[in-house]
């Protein structure tokens, strides 16, 4: 998906995600529901504020130990249920066929461990770039997991989602999840964590990595030691894909070494987008109002939870 000129892509993110989004009456009938128009419902974007390969599963699985984080900016899912059972999904997504596109994956995977009878309408919004590293269609996909469970009245519990959304992608359950956390394993163990509040300046390279390429990459650092997590410091985090990254895809050397110049900066996950975190609003509009005309970006609110969380329990 080819990204939007810099100067709309950098007014897109100043409002974050979309103001007045509806979400689903939590008292509504099933029925009253199925008739009903469709709703909005947010996937936001997660930034790995530490990112660290501690080993490697038999399998090929690396382990990895990351902190994970949502922010208030993020593709937007508008959901209809349909009464005839079919799954279909509105505006094509260049780069995004059918048969890939993990909303429609998703919604096919709980249909079939529910034995559901109802369909869906699914259209997505995309906003996060595509290869960016901040979880563009893991989020996509938990939200459509967690809206249609709700919305078909399915029942199935949060532990039960994250078990299904491991399916999908290692970095699906964390969505599901809805908290900070810290991720060990291969992103699945989950335990919730307590982080400052911050405002981040995220900046996306014009370029898509892929996570494969990059994880079968004989240069990668598998062998960091873990660390004590009550220790951690986002000031001090580094990640571990950072140089191989950089060594492949130059332009991501460029916008992390610009920001840096304005204070610690870190990618997130295997890349495209790096990111740098401030204390206040105003400083991270300061820094994002001095961005070159050729780099694109947003500034967002780091969220201790998924604005969808109370849908699952």
């Amino acid at each position: 998906m080819s990204a939007p000129p810099a100067k709309q892509r950098r007014q897109g993110g100043d409002g974050g995600t979309p103001s007045g989004f509806p979400l689903l009456p939590t008292t509504a009938s099933p029925e009253a529901e199925a008739r009903a128009a469709p709703y909005r419902f947010p996937a936001p974007a997660k930034l790995n504020l530490m990112l660290r390969v501690v080993g490697r599963r038999p399998d090929g699985y690396h382990l990895l130990q990351t902190v994970f984080r949502f922010i208030d900016y993020g593709d937007e899912i508008t959901i209809a249920v349909r009464e005839d059972g079919v799954l279909s999904r509105g505006r094509e997504l260049p780069g995004i066929p059918a048969e890939i596109d993990l909303t429609l994956r998703a919604a096919r995977l709980l249909k079939e461990r529910t034995a559901s009878e109802a369909g869906a309408h699914i259209d997505l919004l995309k906003r996060l770039p595509l290869g960016g590293g901040v979880g563009g269609g893991s989020s996509d996909a938990a939200t459509v997991l967690l809206a249609l469970n709700h919305m078909w009245r399915t029942g199935l519990t949060r532990a039960e989602l994250q078990v299904l959304a491991l399916e999908l992608g290692a970095d699906v359950p964390v969505f599901i999840f809805g908290e900070s956390a810290l991720g060990e394993g291969i992103g699945e163990r989950l335990t919730p964590l307590s982080l400052p509040p911050a405002w981040y300046v995220v900046l996306a390279p014009p370029v898509q990595v892929a996570t494969a390429r990059i994880f079968s990459d004989p240069e990668l650092k598998r062998d960091s030691k873990p660390i004590n997590i009550q220790g951690f410091s986002a000031a001090s985090a580094t990640n571990d894909l950072e140089g191989l990254v950089c060594r492949l895809h130059p332009a991501v050397a460029r916008h992390l070494e610009w920001l840096r110049d304005h204070g610690p900066a870190l990618m997130t996950g295997s890349g495209a987008c790096v990111f740098a975190s401030f204390e206040t609003e105003a400083a991270a509009r300061s820094v994002h109002s001095k961005l070159p005309p050729d780099m694109s970006g947003f500034v967002a609110k780091g969220l201790d939870r998924h604005p969808l969380f109370a849908l699952a329990r």
